[in-house]
């Protein structure tokens, strides 16, 4: 995909409550070209008509059309449901599953989670779903705004999903472009170019694309 809200993948992750065998369920929906966290919710269980509901109001806050978008899942008991299903026929958004036994289809998603679980201040268990849910929304709001992805040379996915991605790397080169008029010394390669953002993104990329193409010319 080469924007935003053309591929979305989903996906719900268990978190820890008070005692044991006590979990509260976080969905979450990330857009795949960006990183953006376009939806999330914390529940106390996982059914098929929390997910229709969150993806409802997601499709409806991001404006998104008939035959725009792609949602992508693994294929668990919320993601094959026919409510889901029924939900996605509807809004004209076509959905993907995970390949059967193949665990990393999904690594958008995995990522996110991830990143998450290893923040430094993330607790062993949450008291409350209302310790969960205030602990959730300062992180989405960090992730999206403050977090600077490698894969997306370095820019938040809040620029990338909102078109900022070229003024900001435009704003780097000049910096980097009076650093090397003052010191050209410093700088044994030449000129400095800030990296770029990826023009693409893919779960399974195809064997061919116009990148691959170029390269092979």
């Amino acid at each position: 995909m080469r924007g935003p809200n053309q591929l979305w993948s989903w996906d719900i992750t268990k978190l820890r409550g008070p005692t044991r065998w006590t979990y509260y369920h976080l969905y979450v929906i990330l857009d795949v070209f960006s990183g953006y966290v376009v939806g999330w919710m914390l529940a106390l269980r996982e059914t098929a008509v929390l997910a229709e509901e969150l993806i409802a109001e997601t499709c409806r806050r991001q404006g998104i059309g008939p035959g725009q978008l792609t949602l992508h899942a693994d294929r668990g008991c919320s993601m094959t449901s026919r409510t889901v299903a029924q939900l996605l026929v509807d809004l004209g958004v076509e959905k993907t599953h995970s390949r059967p036994s193949v665990s990393d289809d999904n690594p958008y998603s995995e990522a996110q989670f991830k990143t998450l679980k290893y923040r430094p201040d993330f607790p062993d268990r949450f008291g409350s779903p209302q310790d969960a849910r205030a602990f959730c929304g300062p992180f989405f709001d960090w992730y999206n705004r403050d977090h600077h992805h490698a894969s997306l040379a370095l820019l938040t996915p809040e620029d990338v999903h909102h078109g900022r991605a070229n003024e900001r790397i435009a704003a780097r080169d000049v910096v980097l472009a009076a650093a090397y008029r003052e010191h050209p010394e410093r700088f044994v390669r030449g000129r400095p170019r800030a990296p770029r953002a990826p023009t693409a993104a893919w779960i399974n990329p195809p064997k061919t694309t116009p990148e691959k193409e170029r390269l092979a010319q």
